[in-house]
């Protein structure tokens, strides 16, 4: 029997559900894609790169069948590229050991590689229909503020009691419904700031609601000072190319094109931070010219500020030192080789 709270939200999903498109989609791919595109990402942000990669990979062994480069410049702009990469290794897995056909069981789909427990657990219970409960950003928040829960939500501790009161309420053959109605009061009454109690069907059994705690839910952990680092990028001129690096598979970027550079370290100068940088990556000298302009943007992390330069070479010839490859291209074709967002704004730059 089902308890009053999984009754109560199925009830309101049954009105209330967001109608996305890899919502009662037919193949089980689509709602992997999706849990894995959701992953730090917001829906409406998802949404259209979704349905291009659907057209572009409609089949998983479509998109094992694909290059890293073909998969990684129809993520570029969604950010947290091994998602990407591990994706598409993950769709290779599936083609060579279960025919294609993704497994449905969660044990199985956690030897995946990016699939987590609560993105085993989505995709076993809302392609599959399995008995499983799920527990991401929004739910997380969701009990923690109809439990009151007084412990950090994503320690260790607060974990284990969040999956455990997942998992209590959870309606046999109906855990499809119950993550995605969870997912949906999260996302839209019971959000971050100033939730909707008086929209919500759980106001009544809420202990937080009732203790006026909503705003203290879920207790967070303390927050780390980000680090912010200056950074250097040269574009190395070569009659009408410049020179792009294929930064290694492991890390941050991994696989994706940049223009070479490196963080300035203690006592450097921008100009001697590029000219150290372009010697350890490509074992040349360059004459550092003309900046090009300065880019921010901020990592999961960390911040960057980057300066970029246009720059020639002095002596040598560039070598792919640290990068799996380099290539001179024509500022033209620089759209052709997926980038991260500061690259990609270096290459709008060279291309108007």
């Amino acid at each position: 029997m089902a308890s009053p709270l999984a009754n109560l939200l199925l009830d309101w999903y049954a009105r209330n559900a967001r109608r996305l498109p890899w919502r009662g989609h037919p193949d089980p791919y689509a709602v992997w894609v999706s849990e894995i595109m959701l992953q730090q990402t917001q829906v409406e942000t998802v949404i259209p790169y979704f349905e291009r990669w659907m057209e572009r990979f409609p089949t998983l062994p479509a998109l094992a069948a694909a290059s890293q480069e073909e998969v990684l410049a129809s993520w570029e702009g969604l950010g947290y590229y091994s998602r990407a990469r591990n994706l598409h290794r993950a769709a290779q897995i599936v083609v060579e050991q279960y025919g294609g056909q993704l497994p449905s069981d969660p044990a199985e789909l956690r030897q995946l590689p990016g699939v987590g427990r609560y993105t085993a657990a989505a995709i076993s219970s809302i392609a599959f229909g399995q008995d499983v409960a799920a527990l991401d950003g929004n739910i997380r928040r969701v009990l923690a503020r109809v439990f009151d829960v007084s412990v950090p939500a994503r320690s260790p501790e607060g974990e284990r009691i969040l999956w455990d009161l997942a998992g209590a309420n959870l309606p046999a053959g109906q855990a499809g419904a119950y993550n995605q109605a969870l997912m949906d009061l999260g996302a839209l009454v019971c959000t971050p700031r100033l939730p909707r109690c008086s929209l919500c069907p759980l106001s009544g059994l809420c202990q937080a609601n009732l203790l006026g705690t909503q705003e203290q839910r879920p207790v967070s952990l303390p927050r780390r000072e980000t680090p912010q680092y200056i950074v250097t990028a040269a574009i190395i001129h070569r009659g009408q190319e410049v020179l792009i690096a294929r930064r290694p598979q492991n890390g941050l970027l991994g696989g994706l094109w940049e223009f070479p550079g490196g963080k300035i370290q203690e006592g450097e100068d921008l100009p001697a931070c590029l000219r150290r940088e372009i010697m350890e990556e490509l074992g040349v000298e360059v004459l550092v010219g003309e900046p090009l302009g300065v880019y921010r943007h901020a990592y999961t992390h960390f911040k960057v500020t980057l300066h970029a330069f246009h720059c020639t070479l002095l002596r040598g010839e560039p070598e792919a030192l640290h990068a799996s490859e380099i290539r001179w291209v024509a500022p033209a074709g620089l759209g052709r080789y997926p980038m991260g967002k500061i690259d990609r704004m270096i290459a709008a730059g060279l291309q108007a």
